[in-house]
């Protein structure tokens, strides 16, 4: 069920509820995408009696841009999602670019999150590690430290070498849906990839130690995209997590976890 959300502020929030009479799960999608559950996701939360919540963050998939926005942001936004759809308790799941906003509502709203997932996220801006290393192409990451304008002058262009094997692998078959979904958002909605970056290489909004929910941080350990220095220096920070890494997992290949992160979620 598709449905168009208007915020206190005038913005359209563009969410997605799968109607389940169950548990709520709230999805946060990765950069770019359009927030519209994708069909593993979809599956795997039926089977579990799970009710899965998803939306577009600002930018993305029908909803308005707020430029400027932090992660942190995120965290209002599903609250009124939550709050629009009678749901007062849910747990978080988020890949990528969306692990982050799953981790912000967890630290922003304390008393509704039950548990978080965070798959292959990328971790805050830090010089404590090089952050940047293992990335096979950070460019758009690297114009966003220049601010707004020299983020949107920035053509990106994907770079194959990006993925491995198995991530080719996974968007031939179980992901195939992501991999439509993602290049759809791309070149519909830049505006959404270009305010992504840039809240991610500035300050966040919450700090990681703010998290009390339990996480489970999910990495693979050949990521040429977020790279699992990420997620060994997030795991450093926060109070209570258990950190599965796949060594054979890339980018894409990791969600195949997503199943078993459902059931770790309870």
């Amino acid at each position: 069920m598709e449905r168009d959300l208007r915020l206190p502020d005038g913005r359209t929030l563009r969410t997605h509820d799968n109607g389940v009479d169950g548990p709520a799960l709230a999805w946060h999608h990765g950069s770019p995408q359009s927030g519209a559950p994708l069909a593993p996701l979809l599956a795997a939360a039926a089977e579990r009696g799970l009710r899965l919540l998803s939306y577009g963050r600002p930018g993305y998939g029908g909803s308005s841009p707020l430029p400027g926005r932090d992660v942190a942001s995120a965290a209002a936004d599903v609250a009124r999602l939550a709050d629009a759809l009678g749901v007062d308790r849910f747990a978080v799941m988020g890949a990528s670019g969306g692990g982050p906003h799953a981790l912000a509502c967890a630290a922003l709203l304390p008393q509704r999150v039950t548990g978080v997932v965070c798959l292959a996220g990328i971790a805050p801006f830090t010089e404590d590690f090089d952050w940047f290393a293992g990335m096979v192409a950070p460019g758009g990451l690297r114009a966003a430290m220049a601010g707004r304008e020299a983020r949107a002058r920035y053509a990106e262009e994907f770079d194959p070498d990006s993925f491995t094997a198995a991530d080719w692998a996974a968007l031939s078959g179980t992901w195939a849906s992501l991999g439509d979904d993602a290049q759809r958002a791309g070149a519909t909605w830049p505006g959404g990839a270009v305010d992504d970056d840039l809240a991610f290489v500035r300050p966040w909004g919450f700090d990681l130690g703010a998290v009390e929910a339990p996480v489970l941080l999910l990495q693979g350990g050949r990521d040429r995209v977020v790279p699992p220095a990420h997620a060994d220096w997030m795991a450093s920070r926060l109070r209570r997590h258990e950190l599965w890494s796949r060594p054979d997992d890339g980018h894409v290949s990791v969600l195949d976890a997503c199943p078993a992160a459902m059931d770790w979620l309870g």
